[in-house]
C-alpha cells in the first residue's frame, strides 16, 4: 500500500510530483523517490547516460525534497512513497527501481507473490539485484524484454508475475510516454489540457484536474502529453470515459486544525448530515437507497446477512449486524474479510453479503468480494469512494459520503458507515415487519445525530484533561455489552493505532472469565455503558473491577457512581446510541496520543489504504 504519482506534459515535473507525494503520504511514508526523463543537454553540457534521473530517500517526502539535486529538470516523471513489505525502509529499497542498464524505472504498489522465484532466475542469468524488494524484479523483466514497444515489454513482464500490482513505468528509449497497469492495486488517470497524470489515489490529482479514469484489474494504459489509451494486458483495446471527481482540492487541506485527525473528528457533524441528506422518506417512515439494486421482493427473500470488513470497517460491520437484527429481524453477523475467503466458507444463495471498506480498495475485502461473486453470491458494498474497486465489483450498495479522510486512523468514515448501516437496517426493516411508529422513531433519532455529535465535541476540553490523566497507563481495558461491545472494540483499536498504548477489548460479561486477572491500578478500564436494559449488569461488572482496585472511565448517559470519571453522552434511540458513544472515545485516543507526543496523522507501521494482503 504505497503512493504512486506520475506526470507527462510541459510543466516542470519535480514540484508536481513532490506535491502529489505529500498528498499521498497517508498511503506510506517510510521512504520516497522520483524518476524523471532528463531534459536534453544544452550545448557544452554532458548528457545523462540513460536519459533518466532518480532521487530516493529514506523517511518522509520532505527528506526526499531536501535531497533533490539542483539540476533535476524534466517534464515527464514518476514518483513513489513507500510502506515497506519486502525489505527494510532505506534508500536502496525505496522506489523507483531501475533495471541493470538504468534505462527502465518503475514504481510499484502491491506484492509480487513469486518474487523469490523471479529473483533466483534473474540471479542465475547474471543479474545483480540492488535491493531486497519484490518490485525490483519488474524493472529487470521489462529491461530484458526484446519487444519493440514499451507496452509490449511491460505486457511480457507482467505475464511472468503472480500477485498484485499498480505500476507506472518510464523507459529512456520512449521519452514520450508513461505506461501503467493495474491488478488489485488502484491506478487512476488524470486527464488535463495537453498533460496527463497518474496516481494511486485521486488525492494527488484534484488540485490539477477532476476528470479521471479508473483502471480495472487486468487493464493497462499509455499516457502521452496530449492523449491516452487503455487496453488489456492481452493487448485488446478498452473504452474509457472520464468521470468527474466530486471532491475538491480544499477537501484535502487541514482547514486550520493542527492535524487531519482532529479536523476529521470535528467534520463528523457535517459528514453525518451529508449521509442522511436526500435519503429520508417521511411519507413511508423509511429511507431511499436507490443504489442498492435490491427490490422489495428480493429483500424479503434474504434469510441471512453476512458483513465483511477489516479493522475499523469490521467494527462498523459489528454495529451494522446488530442494527439489521434489531430493526429488520434478519440474522446477521460480521466477520473479518481477511479470514473469510481462506476458510472455504459455505456461500448460501439466500444470504446477502455486504463488503465494507472506507477506501473501496482494501485488498482483503476486495478479494473476498471476488470470491463471493465467483460463487454466485449477491454482494453489496458500503464504501466512501465513488467508483472504487469494491463499488464497481459489487451488485449495488450505499456510499457513506464522509468526504476525503486523510489521517491514517479512521474517524468520520467509521461514524458515517455506522449511520449508513442504520439506513440500510431501517430500509430492510420497513420492507419486512418494522412498524411505521418505529420507523418514525429511528428517523427522528437519525436527525438528532448531527447536533448531538456537536454536543459531544463541545466537551473536548474535559476529554483532553481525562486523556492526560490516563495517558501513562501501561495498558487499558475496554469493555461493553451487546451494543457497547463494538464501540469498545473500535475504541481499543483507535488507542492502539494512534497512541501506541496497549489496549484490549472484551465483552463486559467475559471479563470475569479470565481478563479480570489483568486488572490493577495501572490498567484502567474504559466501560461503554448505554442506559439500556443491561445497565445494572454493567454496573455489577464495575463493582468487580473496583473490588480489585481498578480505575474506571465510563462513557455513559449519566454519571456512574462506581466510575472514577464519566464522560456523559446525550441519549438517542437505543439502536443508535453506539454511533454517538464512539465519538468521545475518538477524542480520548487523539488527546492521549497528543499527550504522548505521537505523530498522529502518520502512526508507525501503518498506512491508510491496505492494498496488500
Amino acid at each position: 500500500m504505497c503512493g504512486i504519482v506520475g506526470y507527462i506534459g510541459k510543466r516542470d515535473v519535480a514540484p508536481l510530483l513532490l506535491e502529489g507525494l505529500q498528498r499521498l503520504e497517508y498511503r506510506g511514508y517510510d521512504s520516497a523517490g522520483i524518476a524523471i526523463h532528463a531534459k536534453p543537454a544544452k550545448s557544452g553540457q554532458a548528457t545523462h547516460p540513460t536519459g533518466l534521473k532518480t532521487a530516493k530517500a529514506k523517511g518522509r517526502v520532505r527528506d526526499l525534497e531536501a535531497r533533490l539535486p539542483k539540476r533535476f529538470a524534466g517534464t515527464v516523471g514518476i514518483a513513489h512513497t513507500r510502506w515497506a513489505t519486502h525489505g527494510a525502509p532505506n534508500d536502496t529499497n525505496a522506489h523507483p527501481h531501475l533495471d541493470a542498464d538504468g534505462k527502465v524505472a518503475i514504481v510499484h504498489n502491491g506484492i509480487i507473490d513469486n518474487a523469490a522465484e523471479l529473483r533466483a532466475k534473474l540471479a542465475a542469468d547474471g543479474v545483480e539485484l540492488a535491493s531486497e524488494t519484490d518490485s525490483e524484479t519488474l524493472a529487470h523483466l521489462i529491461g530484458r524484454s526484446q519487444a519493440a514497444t514499451l507496452e509490449e515489454k511491460v505486457r511480457q513482464a507482467l505475464a511472468l508475475v503472480e500477485g498484485t500490482y499498480g505500476i507506472a513505468v518510464l523507459h529512456a528509449d520512449f521519452p514520450d510516454r508513461i505506461v501503467v497497469a493495474r491488478n488489485g492495486s488502484p491506478v487512476v488517470l488524470g486527464i488535463g489540457e495537453k498533460e496527463m497524470f497518474v496516481a494511486s489515489d485521486v488525492a494527488a490529482l484534484v488540485s490539477h484536474t477532476r476528470q479521471v479514469v479508473t483502471l480495472d484489474d487486468g487493464e493497462m494504459a499509455t499516457l502521452k502529453a496530449d492523449d491516452f489509451r487503455t487496453y488489456t494486458t492481452e493487448g485488446s483495446r478498452t473504452s474509457a470515459t472520464p468521470t468527474t471527481v466530486e471532491w475538491e482540492a480544499e477537501s484535502y487541506d487541514m482547514g486550520g486544525h493542527d492535524t487531519y485527525m482532529h479536523k476529521e473528528i470535528h467534520e463528523q457533524v457535517d459528514a453525518v448530515d451529508r449521509v442522511l441528506r436526500g435519503r429520508i422518506d417521511d411519507r413511508f417512515a423509511t429511507v431511499r437507497l436507490g443504489g442498492l439494486n435490491l427490490d422489495a421482493r428480493e429483500a424479503r427473500g434474504v434469510r441471512r446477512v453476512k458483513i465483511l470488513g477489516c479493522g475499523s470497517a469490521y467494527h462498523t460491520g459489528l454495529i451494522g449486524a446488530q442494527l439489521i437484527e434489531e430493526l429488520a429481524r434478519i440474522p446477521a453477523d460480521a466477520e473479518p474479510a481477511s479470514e473469510f475467503r481462506y476458510r472455504n466458507p459455505v456461500v448460501d444463495p439466500d444470504t446477502l453479503y455486504i463488503a465494507v471498506s472506507q477506501s473501496g480498495e482494501t485488498y482483503d475485502t476486495l478479494a473476498a468480494v471476488q470470491e463471493l461473486k465467483r460463487k454466485g453470491a449477491r454482494v453489496l458494498g458500503v464504501v466512501n469512494v465513488v467508483g472504487s474497486a469494491i463499488a464497481r465489483e459489487t451488485d449495488g450498495g450505499v456510499y457513506v459520503h464522509a468526504g476525503p479522510e486523510v489521517c491514517v486512523v479512521s474517524t468520520k468514515c467509521f461514524t458515517n458507515t455506522a449511520v449508513a448501516f442504520a439506513l440500510l437496517a431501517l430500509h430492510l426493516g420497513r420492507i419486512r415487519d418494522l412498524s411505521v411508529a418505529d420507523g418514525k422513531r429511528i428517523i427522528a433519532g437519525l436527525r438528532r445525530l448531527p447536533e448531538q455529535i456537536a454536543e459531544v465535541l463541545r466537551g473536548e476540553e474535559e476529554i483532553k484533561r481525562l486523556a492526560a490523566e490516563y495517558a501513562n497507563a501501561k495498558s487499558m481495558m475496554f469493555i461493553g455489552r451487546v451494543r457497547g461491545y463494538p464501540v469498545a472494540r473500535e475504541a481499543s483499536l483507535k488507542l492502539k493505532e494512534v497512541s501506541y498504548v496497549h489496549a484490549e477489548a472484551y465483552p463486559a460479561s467475559e471479563l470475569k472469565h479470565g481478563p479480570l486477572a489483568l486488572i490493577e491500578p495501572e490498567v484502567p478500564t474504559v466501560a461503554v455503558l448505554p442506559d439500556d436494559d443491561l445497565l445494572e449488569k454493567n454496573r455489577a461488572t464495575l463493582e468487580e473491577i473496583k473490588a480489585r482496585s481498578g480505575r474506571i472511565l465510563a462513557v455513559a448517559h449519566q454519571e456512574q457512581e462506581k466510575a472514577d470519571h464519566t464522560i456523559v453522552v446525550p441519549r438517542n434511540e437505543p439502536e443508535l446510541d453506539p454511533i454517538l458513544m464512539g465519538v468521545p472515545l475518538q477524542l480520548l485516543a487523539y488527546h492521549t496520543a497528543l499527550a504522548l507526543g505521537r505523530d498522529i496523522d502518520k502512526p508507525r507501521n501503518l498506512a491508510k489504504s491496505v492494498t496488500v494482503e
